[in-house]
């Protein structure tokens, strides 16, 4: 029988387009991927954290004495003169309500003062009466001495006697004037307060207190009036124009600090990072709990501007800022999106495109900083590598770049 070409023709290439058709279908296809590149460019390696304006000399005045202080008339930003500016006016207070235990017990305290004062009254009386008597006793023992009935001794004890009587009777009198004070106090300590009597004598109003030095007011801590005690604060004066920075680092970070390493400051509002450099780092340590409920060591390192002040100008008193101390820093290096780093035990490795492939790459890595890791070994400038690797990935991997965004 012969073969008929023909009648099989069309079965065969059926068949041969479905095998082609499945092999297609079920052959891996490229994983789509992130990809970036080595580069050289500059490099930063920082330490960062959050921190704070503040006036390097700034100076809380505090209540010398308890009193009432009037309302302050001043805003925060007023300037104010060493010496002559009024920062507070302090007058008495009113005396205190009395309970009625001690109410009942002032005014037997006046009443007793009354009666004593009525006592050295009658004492002052007696005394005048023995003055008088001794005075006609002398004046008679002078005459009979003048005779000679009366001998020498008894006209010195008469004189003796009329001095003795006058000094009783300057201490009789002295004695009252003793008990009308004493009188004084206890009425004094009976009064209660009076709205009609609210304000002080002129005699003790008013206490003032002035600026020590000249500055800025920069906080007003008691801007009514009020009642308080002696040391509360009242304003804060300083200069504004005299700013530096205070952050506080991680005791782990802090040490790797020196006075005069460069900072970058951030976040303040302005178009660029303006540049400081830190001035001291605090000897002590102390305890802050984190937003996570976590207590750490932190030390305040303090940073100076080193730009001029017209570029800074309106920062303030209490501005948060981003403070970025330089540890490291590389004009020309090559480098990698940190992104694109995983660890294989204790190499680094990444995975470099090479012919539409993903090839896992051992490199040798420098610095590292929060976005990129500088390479000293197994990469080129220009290389191609994939940035946030994911578990579809191994070496050999057929891959396509992702279109962008």
């Amino acid at each position: 029988m012969a073969f008929d070409g023909k009648r099989w023709a069309v079965p065969v290439v059926v068949t041969a387009a479905l095998a082609a058709a499945l092999a297609y279908a079920f052959w891996p296809k490229p994983v789509p991927v992130t990809m970036g590149s080595a580069v050289r460019g500059p490099m930063l390696v920082t330490i960062e954290d959050e921190g704070e304006t503040r006036v390097k000399e700034a100076y809380t005045i505090s209540a010398p004495l308890a009193g009432r202080v009037a309302r302050f008339e001043g805003d925060v930003g007023d300037t104010v003169v060493a010496g002559t500016t009024v920062v507070a006016s302090i007058q008495p207070t009113a005396p205190a309500f009395h309970d009625v235990r001690t109410h009942s017990e002032l005014e037997a305290a006046v009443r007793a003062a009354e009666a004593a004062l009525d006592l050295a009254k009658a004492q002052v009386v007696r005394a005048e009466a023995a003055r008088e008597f001794a005075r006609a006793e002398l004046k008679r023992a002078v005459e009979l001495n003048k005779r000679g009935n009366v001998s020498d001794s008894a006209l010195d004890r008469a004189r003796m006697e009329a001095r003795t009587t006058r000094a009783n009777l300057a201490e009789a009198r002295a004695a009252v004037r003793v008990r009308e004070f004493q009188l004084q106090t206890a009425r004094a300590a009976l009064l209660a307060p009076d709205p009609g009597t609210a304000a002080p004598p002129k005699a003790l109003c008013c206490f003032e207190v002035r600026a020590p030095v000249s500055g800025t007011i920069l906080r007003i801590y008691r801007e009514s009036e009020a009642v308080i005690e002696a040391g509360a604060p009242l304003v804060e004066i300083g200069n504004p124009a005299e700013l530096e920075i205070v952050t506080d680092l991680l005791s782990t970070e802090a040490v790797l600090v020196s006075p005069g390493d460069a900072v970058l400051i951030d976040g303040w509002g302005g178009d660029k990072s303006l540049n400081g450099r830190v001035r001291r780092v605090e000897p002590f340590g102390f305890t802050k709990t984190s937003a996570l409920g976590i207590e750490e060591q932190r030390v305040n390192v303090i940073i100076d501007f080193t730009d001029p002040p017209e570029i800074w100008k309106r920062l303030g008193h209490g501005y948060r800022v981003i403070a970025r101390i330089v540890r490291w820093r590389g004009d020309d290096v090559l480098k990698v999106p940190l992104s694109a780093l995983f660890r294989s035990g204790e190499d680094w490795v990444l995975f470099k495109v090479v012919g539409g492939r993903a090839r896992r790459t051992a490199i040798t890595v420098g610095h590292i900083n929060t976005q990129w890791a500088e390479i000293t070994g197994g990469l080129e400038a220009g290389d191609r590598i994939l940035l946030h690797p994911s578990a579809r990935i191994s070496d050999g991997t057929r891959v396509t770049a992702r279109p962008s965004r």
